[in-house]
Formats: C-alpha cells, structure tokens, sequence
C-alpha cells in the first residue's frame, strides 16, 4: 500500500488506522494471498497501545497478520523475569521489548566518582542482559530489544558527550553494550532507537506532555515512524525482505536523457553538484552488491544508448554490475517481469526505481506486488533518492553469510550456464559438463544462520513453505533422535552455489518407524540440475541408517510453490490423498533395494 510507504503521512496513518487495516485484509483476500500469521509479545516500559496499532498495519502490508499480547504498562521486567501463565499460553513467535531512557533507572551524577559511573553502567547493563537470558531460555524465540535514546537536554551542554558524568557519553556506553550483547548471540535484535530518534529530530521525539499524561516515551506523531523501523526488523526474521533493485537510467541513476544528450553530456561526477549526488547514490546502489542484492536495468532506450551511459568515465555503476539489463521500448511493466523470470525470482521480490511519476504508477498497477518507492518529485529529486530507499527498509539485514556475499556471482554464474547449455543438444550431457560437486550433511553451526534464512526466503521450489527461526534450527538439529535434518551444498566449474537446498524430516509420534517431511525446499537458482535427486538419495540412506520404514511427504499449495506440485510424484513416491485445499500427501517405502536417482552430481 503506497500510503504505508516512505515518505508517508504519520496523522494520516495515525487517524485512518482501521479503514487502512480493513483494506490491507480485504486486498489480501481478493489477491488470494496466504497471510503469514505469527505471534508477537510486546513487553513494554512505557505505554505501547498505539505502537501495536500502527506496527500491525505496517506488517499487513508486508503479509504478516500478528497477533499480539501486551504487557502492562512497565510490567516488562515482571512479564520476562516470573510465571506468567497467560504469556506462556500465548506462546510467542517473537518477543519485543520497548524501553527507553525512561527506563534508565540510575544515570551519573556529578558528584560520582568514576568507579560509581561504572558501578552504575554495569547495573544497567546486567539488568537487561538476565533478562534476555531469562526469555532465550524459556521462550527460545527471536528477541528484539530496542537501544537507548537520548534525553531531551544536556546537563553539560557539549561536555555532556565525553565527560564520564555526562547523559550522553552514559547512554553511548550502554548502547555499545547492548550492541555487543547483540554481536554474539543469534536470534537478539537490536531496534536501533538511537538513530530513529536523531533521524526524526529528537526535539520533535521528545513529547512532556504525551509522558507525563498517558506515559507514551515518544510524541505521538513520531510513532508511525517508530513503528515502520521495528516492521523492517520482524519482516527480516520472517523471510520478507526484497532481493532485487530494478533501476531506470535517465535522471535515476544520472541526470539528463542519454539518447538526446550524449553520454558525454550527462550530469555524473564531480564536474558538477547535482553530478556529485548521482554519483553518490550509484556508489550507494553498488554497495548493496556487498550484502546480496541483485541489480538490475529496465530503460526506455536504445541499448547502445544505455550501454554508453553505463560506460560513462565518472560512472560508479557499470554494465558488469547488472545481471540482467533490458533497455528496449516494450512497457517497463513487462520488462519488470521478465527479469524477475530471469532471476527466478518472484517479482514480490523486486524494487523498482524510476524517476517518472507516469512509469512508476504503470508498474504499480500492472505489477501489484512489485515495490515502487514514491521518489520525490521536484528540483532536484536525486538528492532525496538514498533517504527514500534507505527508510523504506527493503533490504533490512539480520544477518550476512558468505553466500550473500557471493549472490552476484552466483547468478552471472547462473547466466554463463544458461549460455553453455545452449550448445548441448542432450541435457544429460550438459549436466554432466558441469562437473557439478555437492557436499550433503547434516545442519551444522556454521551454517544455521544460512538454513533460517533460507527457510523464510525460499517461497516457489518450497513443499510445505515451514518458516523457521534460527533457534528452531538449532532445536531440531540438536534432537536427532527424532529428526533428520540435511542440507546440501552445490559447486560447479563456474562457481559454488553455497547452500542451496534444505530438508527437515520429524519422526512420527503415531509412528516411530514412519518419517514425516516437515520441509522441503530449494533454491531456485540451482533448478533442474538434479540436486533434489542427490538429497532424496541422502534422505533415503539416512532412513535406513536410522531405521526408518516409510517416509510421508506432503504438498501444501501456496500462490508461488506450483511449480512443485507434481515433486514427490516425481521422486517416485505414492500418493495417499488430496483435499480440496489441493494438500497433497504421499507415501515413500524405505527398501534396501532402492536405486540411486543421481546419476551427475559427485556428492561429499
């Protein structure tokens, strides 16, 4: 919904709120979009009615429904630290704690010597660090903990910053902390309030009247904004985030038309002003490259014409940075989607990004699900451009593994494939050039951050789309009594893969000899070159291992996963039954006399 976008309008949001929820719901409904539902606990030290509000709208948008429990006001201490039967009840998939510099209860003095500043800190700090433990180990879900914003006055004016009694240097010291705590332990978050509140100006955060009458830590109009920045975070967790940028050329990535101007003629570079800032946001635009995401070019222009300007000296962004380019003059629309094709991707997983106003709401309407940020029009709007894509948080990271790294590779890899392959008349032989190498273990540490992300990215080669948190990897993985867990690595002469494909099989409580396929899933990159083979011969082999009789598959239909309606057919497996949902179950008998299916990929 564009109007849940940045830049948005916070009094709107705040006084439309149920008319907004009621059409994110029925657009959901008429689309036929499964809303992912998940369970929030809110452990407030403020009031926090009107944040749940507006955090619930934001997360609709992105295809979340959550339902929420809310501690009292201030109660998020006792809520975290005794019995709480109704929170244990509620049984959360995810716990937010909100506090603030409201909940600071000790902050220097100046008649403290230093050894007390630090008594003080430390006090701090334990306070909180009990009671992630405390959660982690009875709730075992992700964590988010918002860190510390600054009070509204400094007591020693610039001093404040670096003198030991100072608020601020105080509040700096917590942070880092609390940033530390965040470093080593998986599954905590932390919500950056300290730079929300500097972002929005803190003398419009702060807000006496709004504390001192209903205990709200900020002023009411900033809560959208607040709300919107926690969102990013809880959709990062649960698989949300985009994958691709989609960029226009012409006054997007340089000012002026390159086919009427010449690429000599663009505004890029240091020469002048408005040059600096598209030469700022295309170095902006190329460090996403570092965290995984894919760029990609959708020009109305002659290729040539864009190739020039790509080539351009003062350029950041060249034509080796995209991995698909189409400057042509067929409807950005279909351009949009073709690349999203190309990619293997779902076009919910693009952001497209055009100054034109006209091109921008075409995509919108042809392309529903597609992200397109309302760049800011007016003179000059390039100057706004990295504010605007940075706020919308599409790209929010959680956590970085070497394969996101490595994504653009992978899939120029994936295009250099495409070009061998077309000089093969038999696929067997192609596949077989490849010399393709897989390692297939089961779930290891190293690479647990990789399997939760996975498992919440992968949506169209996804049997039964489970979603997991890093925690619930760990939980299943350590259990191996009643489950199997492999995951498989795939490398070939154009490069590694990294880990691609995921299976979870949960031992039958109704069946000890039965193994029940709770997940099944592939990247999508890797499709067709036998690797779902290579797992079932794993899978098979590990049964028999652990003496597992049968192995139950199933099939639950979603708007992306279609293209593996027909797998465990094909995996030679029988079928039991079908709903008129279009579930599907199916039946595997573990044989010693069972044939390997692999028959091109070297495994471990």
């Amino acid at each position: 919904m564009k109007e849940l976008q940045y830049p948005f309008d916070s009094s709107y949001i705040l006084s439309k709120s149920k008319k907004i929820k009621r059409a994110l719901l029925e657009e959901a409904a008429n689309s036929g979009s499964k809303l992912l539902k998940k369970k929030i606990a809110v452990l407030g030290g403020s009031t926090t009615h009107d944040i749940v509000r507006i955090l619930e709208l934001f997360l609709l948008n992105e295809g979340i429904e959550a339902s929420f429990y809310e501690s009292e006001y201030a109660q998020y201490w006792q809520d975290a630290m005794f019995p709480n039967e109704e929170l244990m009840a509620f049984n959360p998939d995810l716990i937010f704690v909100h506090t603030t510099n409201k909940n600071i209860t000790e902050l220097p003095i100046v008649s403290d010597t230093r050894e007390i500043v630090e008594s003080k800190l430390i006090a701090q700090y334990e306070h909180f660090e009990r009671m992630w433990d405390k959660l982690a180990n009875t709730y075992g879900c992700p964590i988010i903990q918002n860190n510390f914003d600054y009070l509204p006055y400094r007591l020693l004016g610039n001093r404040d910053n670096y003198d030991i009694h100072g608020s601020v240097n105080f509040i700096n010291k917590l942070n880092l902390k609390f940033a530390e705590y965040a470093d080593s332990h998986e599954n905590f978050y932390i919500n950056d309030l300290n730079y929300i509140s500097a972002s929005y100006g803190l003398d419009d955060w702060c807000d006496s009247f709004y504390w001192h009458m209903y205990k709200y830590a900020m002023s009411m109009k900033a809560i959208p904004t607040f709300a919107f920045n926690l969102s990013h975070i809880v959709k990062a967790i649960w698989g949300k985030n985009k994958k691709a940028l989609v960029l226009d050329l012409d006054n997007t990535l340089w000012g002026g038309i390159v086919g009427d101007d010449g690429a000599e003629n663009l505004e890029i570079g240091q020469e002048t002003p408005l040059g600096q800032v598209y030469q700022e946001f295309q170095r902006y635009l190329r460090a996403h490259q570092d965290i995984g995401i894919l760029l990609n070019v959708d020009s109305k222009n002659d290729e040539a014409n864009a190739l020039s300007g790509l080539n351009h000296p003062e350029g950041v962004l060249k034509p080796e940075d995209f991995i698909s380019i189409k400057a042509n003059w067929e409807p950005k629309s279909q351009n949009l989607v073709n690349i999203a094709s190309e990619l293997n991707l779902g076009v919910d997983s693009m952001v497209f990004v055009d100054d034109n106003p006209t091109e921008r709401e075409i995509v919108r309407q042809q392309v529903p699900t597609a992200a397109v940020p309302e760049m800011t029009e007016g003179e000059p709007a390039a100057d706004k451009y990295i504010r605007i894509l940075d706020h919308n948080g599409y790209f929010e990271t959680i956590s970085l593994s070497a394969d996101d790294a490595k994504r653009n590779e992978m899939y120029k890899a994936n295009a250099q494939r495409a070009s061998a392959e077309a000089a093969f008349s038999d696929y067997s032989e192609f596949l077989k050039s490849l010399d393709m190498k897989a390692v297939i273990k089961d779930f290891e540490p190293m690479y647990y951050s990789r399997i939760a992300q996975l498992t919440n990215k992968s949506n169209q080669f996804n049997l039964t789309t489970l979603r997991c948190t890093q925690a619930e990897i760990e939980r299943m993985a350590a259990d191996t009594d009643n489950y199997i867990t492999l995951y498989g690595k795939l490398e070939d002469k154009f490069g590694d893969n990294g880990v691609v494909s995921l299976l979870i099989g949960q031992r039958d409580a109704s069946n000890p000899k039965n193994l029940k396929m709770i997940l099944w899933l592939m990247s999508c990159r890797v499709l067709k070159r036998d690797m779902e083979c290579a797992m079932m011969d794993s899978l098979v082999a590990k049964c028999q291992e652990k003496g597992y009789e049968t192995i139950t598959g199933f099939y639950y239909p979603t708007a992306k996963n279609n293209m593996v309606k027909e797998f465990y057919d094909t995996m030679k497996f029988e079928s039991v039954s079908i709903d008129n949902d279009g579930n599907k179950e199916y039946l595997f008998r573990v044989t010693d006399g069972y044939e390997r299916m692999n028959e091109v990929i070297r495994v471990n």
